[in-house]
């Protein structure tokens, strides 16, 4: 009955945070600050304490019944909290079974590939659970803000029209498709951050000597862009939202609620794979019981 209720407190946490259709997508509806009815931080860390263990049993029968594999990604402005969400969403959950790639500037041989090339290597096998920080995704948003960077992909000049986006689009959702054809569910997550809280984490950064190291002028340049990349993700939230591979817009201006709503919808995803544990023929059992018996009568 407890493990009932918390699957569906998880679906009903997750699902106003749920673009399927993107074509009435507008960012300004969605509150970097909104915390739903959850009345507080502490209610918020409550909730996440008593699903202990419900992410990491769900994650072992992926593995153990190897048939389907789930893909998160994870896009965001600076400071939204990705690693964050990486570190404590998944602080249950057995290594071995999750694999986290984060995506930074192409390497001289990635580029000399198309664009999806790096990230389809490393796509999850099955059984497995794969998080991308950042991802395909930014070649229509850190790309297009800078469509300098496209001379850097090699493609031929007749390929770089004022087209190149949509088809980038249609190249994406192809692939989406195609994953989830091949038994890889995808689930993303754009980890929506005020401006007010970024400049706020920024100084935290500066001011506090233990997060110097997280600080970057390159990260401080690109605030400079911050309508470009609201225009960006909103375009791309609207062209490659769909029903089998939805974009998650949450709130991020509080990080525990960030890190409870994608917990949330993690848990409700794997639910919904009616996952379970392989059952054995009878001769696996067979052998499994004479296993028993040997050890049961071994001498010590």
């Amino acid at each position: 009955m407890k493990y009932r209720k918390q699957i569906r407190e998880s679906a009903r946490l997750a699902e106003p945070y749920c673009v399927s259709k993107g074509e009435k997508f507008r960012l300004k509806d969605y509150d970097p600050r909104d915390t739903g009815d959850v009345k507080n931080k502490e209610q918020g860390l409550k909730i996440i304490e008593n699903r202990a263990g419900l992410l990491s049993n769900l994650q072992e029968k992926l593995y153990a019944q190897d048939r389907w594999a789930l893909l998160l990604v994870i896009q965001a402005m600076d400071a939204a909290g990705k690693d964050g969400v990486i570190k404590h969403v998944m602080s249950g959950v057995n290594p071995q079974g999750c694999e986290v790639h984060a995506f930074k500037t192409p390497s001289a041989e990635e580029l000399n590939h198309d664009y999806l090339w790096r990230a389809h290597r490393c796509v999850p096998e099955r059984g497995k659970i794969g998080i991308f920080n950042r991802s395909y995704y930014e070649e229509v948003l850190v790309v297009r803000v800078h469509p300098t960077l496209l001379q850097a992909q090699k493609l031929p000049d007749p390929l770089i029209t004022k087209h190149i986006w949509e088809r980038r689009y249609e190249d994406i959702n192809a692939f989406e498709h195609y994953l989830t054809r091949n038994g890889v569910v995808t689930r993303k997550f754009f980890l929506h951050v005020s401006k007010k809280e970024q400049k706020k984490r920024f100084l935290e950064r500066l001011e506090d000597s233990k997060k110097n190291w997280k600080f970057s002028m390159a990260d401080v340049k690109e605030r400079a862009y911050w309508k470009d990349y609201q225009e960006a993700y909103e375009e791309m939230i609207q062209n490659t939202a769909t029903k089998h591979a939805p974009w998650y817009v949450i709130p991020a201006d509080n990080k525990w609620y960030t890190q409870l709503i994608v917990a949330s919808t993690i848990i409700s995803t794997l639910e919904d794979l009616d996952l379970s544990f392989p059952d054995l023929d009878k001769e696996k059992k067979k052998e499994l019981e004479g296993v028993r018996d040997s050890l049961l009568h071994e001498k010590d």
